[in-house]
């Protein structure tokens, strides 16, 4: 399924170009600082144990990578992916102490990774940004291994209307602040287009179902402003 802002040339790249660098200022302004809330909660819902391999993708400048390892230890493996080598170099200052992280710049479209090499797969609020969420889902699936687990976390539809009616009008000023702390709006107009635009919590299921995952399942967070999907490879 391609995605028409997306594939506007350089258009997503651009975005973070211009805000890799602040880009957890970005995601604590855009989400009151929530957004810590419910990455721990993907990290609860997905229960990890030690000795198992996850790749992140979209991964930002780390946060999940960091989460898995300090809930499980550090003999276990992380493969950060992102396509803004920005990003990836402020992940890897804010994560130096932590060794056993493997860096990868890439597209979630095509990952330069053995089929059937992983225990997790997890993106969060990056599903939206892709190209094609058809191609990112079979990338998905084809490198976790037999038995793994596919974790997106997303902002997703509001479920109650009085909730979803502050929150546009909330959304509304984002553009405006965000050019006074980061000094550009250009960003902040396309993530709410963006989030806007992405599918609804059972399409995003109906597009899992086709590209082979079993068991596919969601959890509404904060009333449906973000939600968790799973789903397993079998």
């Amino acid at each position: 399924m391609q995605q028409y802002l997306q594939n506007k040339k350089g258009l997503v790249q651009g975005v973070f170009d211009q805000v890799f660098d602040r880009y957890d200022l970005m995601n604590d302004f855009m989400s009151l600082g929530i957004h810590r809330s419910w990455k721990k909660n993907l990290i609860h819902m997905m229960n990890p144990s030690s000795k198992k391999n996850l790749i992140d993708v979209a991964c930002g400048t780390g946060d999940i990578a960091k989460l898995f390892l300090d809930n499980t230890g550090t003999d276990n493996n992380i493969t950060c992916v992102d396509p803004n080598e920005g990003m990836i170099n402020q992940g890897k200052q804010k994560l130096s102490n932590y060794k056993n992280i493997n860096w990868i710049i890439s597209e979630a479209e095509n990952l330069p990774l053995e089929t059937n090499s992983f225990d997790f797969y997890t993106i969060s609020f990056g599903l939206r940004n892709t190209k094609d969420l058809d191609k990112a889902l079979f990338e998905a699936h084809r490198v976790l291994k037999p038995g793994g687990r596919f974790l997106c976390l997303e902002f997703s539809k509001i479920q109650n209307s009085n909730l979803e009616f502050i929150y546009k009008n909330y959304s509304k000023l984002i553009p405006l602040v965000g050019k006074l702390i980061v000094g550009k709006r250009e960003p902040y107009d396309y993530l709410i287009k963006s989030i806007e635009e992405f599918v609804n919590q059972e399409e995003l299921i109906e597009l899992m179902n086709n590209n082979n995952f079993k068991n596919c399942t969601y959890r509404n967070l904060s009333g449906g402003i973000v939600s968790i999907h799973s789903g397993w490879k079998i």
